[in-house]
């Protein structure tokens, strides 16, 4: 668990607040096997592609719904994919469309927490806002936080956020608009947040404070080592992916080019893997398209069914499949 959650949902409880500090988002690992590997034996094998094509949300209201009316709204989905109308859907008209699924959910996040920063409601948000909203407790009352982990926690993430957010303030107005602010709380989607990424990567992993991770840091941000224990085959082969590709020159350690390199590769296209890999999997002519009847053959893969919450109301409008 990250280091720091812990810490936000006792806060949360105690205090029974909405806002909580930004939070270290997991690491981007880009060297698995290739998607079309993956095991695919059961409805749970297919919840990365799930996910992609559907969006987190979408994803686990589809399990919940029978086979029968799965496949309806996944054709509903094809068509709006399709956008030519010529039948077929493409690895671009794919990939389009999981790229709009994925800034749908960053941009919908958002809108659902903006009224808890907004304090004054004049639709933006000032640092003293999202200050307050988020660290206001704290602040007033630290004497309640006398653990020291927890006192060196948020000491740590106020001025991490106060940097990330004037970061996020591009026209430097000391306010966030949507879109700022939406930069702020998902920076890795935006071009110009993508220094504070690595440099707060950076800060997560390198313990020692030497401005550098070594082999050692890179494995116990993913691998809790009990003393004395086995280390796990996986935790091998991380560390030799670590000397192989993550220390490019070489000296042992991983500097900011090296850790950019390693979560945010240049060549890599989350989404041109993802709809290469759908349309290889479900491509039953071998023509490099999708017809609507090969993607509903192969609709276990693009969405789920077969709930396994039944208690659980669906909350989620699906007019727009």
């Amino acid at each position: 668990m990250d280091s720091y959650r812990l810490v936000y949902a006792v806060l949360l409880c105690t205090l029974a607040v909405h806002c909580k500090p930004t939070l270290r988002k997991e690491r981007v690992h880009h060297d698995q096997a290739e998607l079309s590997k993956r095991p695919q034996e059961d409805n749970n094998s297919f919840k990365y592609d799930h996910e992609a094509f559907l969006g987190k949300e979408d994803a686990t209201s589809f399990d919940q719904l029978t086979p029968e009316e799965s496949k309806d709204r996944l054709g509903k989905i094809v068509d709006r994919i399709d956008g030519d109308g010529d039948g077929y859907i493409t690895t671009s008209e794919l990939k389009a469309w999981i790229r709009r699924v994925q800034k749908r959910y960053v941009y919908e996040n958002v809108a659902k927490v903006w009224s808890d920063y907004d304090l004054n409601k004049d639709d933006r948000v000032s640092w003293e806002e999202y200050k307050q909203a988020t660290y206001g407790y704290y602040l007033s009352n630290p004497e309640e936080f006398e653990d020291e982990t927890d006192q060196f926690s948020f000491r740590k993430m106020l001025p991490r956020d106060e940097r990330r957010f004037h970061a996020a303030d591009v026209n430097g107005d000391q306010t966030s608009d949507r879109e700022e602010f939406t930069s702020f709380l998902h920076p890795e989607e935006f071009d110009h947040m993508k220094d504070i990424v690595v440099q707060e990567t950076l800060e997560d992993i390198d313990r020692n404070g030497d401005g550098h991770v070594d082999e050692d840091e890179y494995i116990a941000d993913m691998f809790a080592h009990e003393e004395g224990g086995p280390e796990p085959d996986w935790v091998k082969t991380e560390r030799d992916q670590f000397s192989d590709f993550r220390d490019l020159n070489k000296d042992g350690k991983m500097d900011q080019e090296e850790i950019r390199h390693w979560i945010l590769p240049k060549d890599y296209d989350h989404a041109q893997a993802e709809a290469r890999h759908l349309v290889y999997e479900s491509d039953l002519d071998k023509d490099k398209m999708l017809t609507k009847d090969e993607v509903l053959e192969n609709w276990n893969m693009f969405v789920g069914s077969q709930a396994t919450n039944y208690g659980e109301d669906l909350t989620r409008n699906h007019d727009e499949f």
